[in-house]
């Protein structure tokens, strides 16, 4: 067996004459109840496992000053590992070296290039409604002369007069000073030179004339006229004959646009497609929101509308969470489990496929990089003896510990151990550094309760990238979050966490609420800026969401807050859930319960969770939970019934 002990709770809490005593009892106990299952490897490096030897002890005799850092993992000395950068800094794990960033996620107002947050875009995704991603800034094509209809199409200069952008196109400004247009050709712009005189032509001559945008003569069906001089010598008739820009349709093979392309009529609701890129409502003649429908949308039940254009009304799509395997270690199949059901890619060669859905899906710690434990995740029909998943088949289960319930069938692949102790992973790292650094560097806690330690063990992200839907503005999803920390430890600076962290670039209207600062949306607001993060100190203050549990005396354990919770409306969704045991066995030194409030646990039950969102963008979701400062009295989160919302919500979790 290889088991590591680093139990905080009791060393921070402990008399120093009985320290010592302490720790070796609970090894031993530890050691005896928890078996070989336990787990191999230590939260740090400073502490110390039993193992057969192998690649986590090739470095551990020390490294040099170069490279510091034991990653135990691959038995190499590196210059930095996860939780060794200082905040607001990442290992990079190809450069072994310290950097600002990995990806675009650590960059909230721009791009990651080189390691470095720099503004700018890679995608339009990034940019604003009516803007294009054009050499890493956001363009809008239909004003920029630098950018007119197409990244790097420039509007030219013409002697002697200015050149707009409208619409995407290039047309013909005002004159200079003394100059005009007297020929009605916009190529050779204002031509004619007042100082000698009004525009004058001979009687009987004609002139070839163009007033279409510039540089669109000669291209496609456009093509120039001819003007002839009026009687009187003093101008020029209408330019006959000539042919200008149209609206181009889709099957009839000709550039009626005359931008060089066949069939490729504008986009005339702003919203990304055409036509003939698959939109069904373009105008609003067709129907009363254009913008809204296209086959980036997701379809909305009930309103009578083809909303994603596929030819059916009100076709919701279907659930797809059957048939997955509990111990899967496809990250995909997670947004499987929780109903996001339809699955895109990030640059997809044809518009027509530019439809919302998940475009990725990995298992990360909470500070990114390495992979959870493989017993943190898992996909369940159901959890202990009442709890079934909010929609379809499946839900997914995120624990500092293992995913497991005690009871049959959903106690096994992973296979089920106590909440209470807990079991030590040994996946140590930093807090997400963005959601960290938003809230100055500490650790938020619930109004009244100490600041919890930034030490995080055992923890496992579930990241998720997806394109919004064209025609939402929200979401929601349902989340059931359990403790072993109830009741002993509520109230104190060892409570767990759970987070949702929002990556969106959403911005609040005069009537709409803007997404936490600081990205997550899993919190309560009591108001009176009273707010909780969801987790365990719900039952401090008796707020009403943490009910699954037993009502009396809380926080009874050394330094946590004493109080006494009655909001408690009974256990029966701790069933067979293990959170359930009565009077689970405790550590040396601890409290096994808060008098006749025994129970080895407890939870919110079914709550929903809420936040913004821009139509169309891609936003990155990370669900994660962990242990704090120490390995033990694990928690554990449901997550099921993901919807969109064609309106905007007040983000946070309610009932």
């Amino acid at each position: 067996m290889a088991t590591s002990i680093r139990w905080v709770r009791t060393a921070t809490r402990i008399a120093k004459p009985l320290l010592v005593t302490a720790l070796i009892s609970f090894a031993l106990w530890l050691g005896a109840c928890a078996g070989d299952s336990q787990g191999d490897t230590a939260p740090d490096a400073s502490a110390t496992s039993s193992g057969s030897g192998g690649a986590a002890s090739a470095c551990s005799d020390g490294c040099p000053a170069s490279t510091p850092h034991c990653d135990e993992t691959t038995g190499t000395c590196r210059a930095c590992l996860d939780d060794s950068c200082p905040d607001g800094q990442y290992c990079d794990k190809d450069t072994d070296s310290c950097v600002g960033c990995l990806d675009d996620s650590h960059c909230p107002d721009g791009v990651c290039v080189d390691g470095n947050c720099v503004k700018g875009c890679v995608s339009s995704d990034q940019c604003d409604a009516g803007e294009s991603c054009c050499n890493g800034g956001c363009i809008d094509l239909s004003s920029d002369l630098n950018n007119c209809g197409a990244c790097g199409a420039a509007c030219p200069s013409i002697p002697h007069a200015s050149t707009t952008c409208t619409s995407g196109q290039c047309l013909l400004g005002s004159c200079d000073a003394g100059w005009i247009d007297c020929n009605q050709n916009v190529d050779d712009g204002c031509e004619w030179d007042l100082s000698q005189g009004e525009c004058t032509c001979t009687v009987g001559t004609t002139t070839p004339c163009y007033t279409g945008p510039i540089g669109t003569e000669g291209k496609g069906e456009c093509k120039s006229g001819i003007a002839h001089c009026l009687p009187d010598g003093s101008g020029w008739a209408p330019c006959g004959g000539q042919v200008v820009p149209s609206f181009d349709w889709c099957d009839d093979g000709l550039d009626n646009d005359c931008d060089g392309t066949n069939d490729n009529p504008p986009d005339e609701d702003g919203d990304g497609w055409s036509i003939c890129e698959g939109d069904c409502c373009d105008s609003i003649v067709e129907c009363g929101s254009p913008e809204l429908v296209n086959p980036g949308a997701f379809e909305v039940a009930g309103n009578m509308l083809d909303d994603d254009c596929d030819g059916q009304t009100d076709n919701v799509l279907g659930l797809c969470d059957n048939g997955l395997a509990s111990d899967t270690t496809n990250a995909l199949d997670f947004a499987k489990s929780i109903d996001l059901c339809r699955f895109t890619t990030d640059k997809p060669a044809s518009p027509k496929d530019r439809t919302w859905g998940v475009i990725g899906a990995k298992f990360k710690v909470a500070q990114g990089g390495q992979k959870p434990s493989a017993e943190s995740h898992s996909i369940r029909g159901g959890f202990g003896t009442n709890v079934t998943p909010q929609s379809g088949s499946n839900m997914a289960v995120l624990s500092s510990g293992v995913a497991a319930a005690q009871d049959s069938p959903n106690n096994t692949q992973p296979d089920w151990q106590a909440f209470q102790p807990g079991v030590a992973a040994g996946k140590s790292s930093n807090p997400p550094q963005d959601w960290l650094m938003a809230n100055g560097g500490k650790m938020p806690n619930s109004p009244g309760c100490p600041e919890p330690a930034k030490q995080v063990n055992d923890s496992i992200m579930l990241e998720l990238d997806v394109r919004v839907p064209t025609n939402a503005n929200s979401f929601k999803v349902s989340t059931f979050f359990y403790s072993s920390e109830y009741p002993e430890w509520v109230c104190s600076q060892f409570n767990d966490f759970f987070l949702t962290l929002l990556d969106s670039k959403f911005v609040p209207n005069q009537n709409q609420s803007a997404n936490p600062s600081d990205k997550n949306i899993a919190f309560y607001d009591a108001g009176g800026g009273n707010i909780y993060p969801l987790g365990v100190n719900l039952a401090f203050g008796n707020t009403g969401l943490f009910k699954q549990c037993e009502n009396g005396q809380t926080g009874c354990n050394m330094t946590a807050v004493q109080s006494t919770t009655n909001a408690c409306t009974g256990t029966t969704m701790l069933a067979g859930t293990g959170f359930d045991i009565q009077k689970p066995p405790s550590p040396p030194g601890l409290k096994c319960c808060c008098g006749n409030n025994d129970l080895a646990g407890g939870g919110t039950g079914w709550l929903k969770m809420s936040g913004n969102v821009k139509p169309g963008e891609t936003i990155k979701l990370r669900f994660v939970i962990w242990d704090t400062s120490d390995a033990y009295y694990d928690s554990l989160v449901l997550l099921d019934g993901f919807e969109w919302s064609v309106s905007a919500s007040t983000p946070g979790v309610s009932e």
